[in-house]
């Protein structure tokens, strides 16, 4: 897995995140959840963590992302939640 980004490179979580090429989510079986594969390994997925990453597909801008996802969990002020969401996958190189 690639290092994740240094803290003094804080660069703007993308306005239309998309998953890194090098990185595939699928549904488990054996894991009953959601995974982000990768040459090196996987990373297991919680409930929230996948529904966002499945939605970064580079359509979609971040407010939008945040409205379906509110909608989703029938939730509202989320926003934190997914953007730190979104600034942890972007700092690992799972987002673009």
């Amino acid at each position: 897995m690639t290092e994740p980004k240094q803290a003094e490179n804080m660069e703007a979580i993308p306005q239309r995140p998309r998953l890194n090429r090098l990185f595939r989510l699928q549904w488990e079986d054996a894991q009953q959840a959601y995974v982000l594969l990768y040459p090196e390994g996987m990373v297991k997925l919680n409930i929230s963590a996948a529904e966002i990453l499945k939605r970064c597909d580079g359509t979609r801008t971040v407010d939008t992302l945040v409205n379906e996802i509110e909608q989703a969990f029938a939730k509202t002020g989320l926003r934190d939640q997914i953007e730190g969401m979104l600034r942890a996958s972007f700092d690992n190189d799972w987002i673009q």
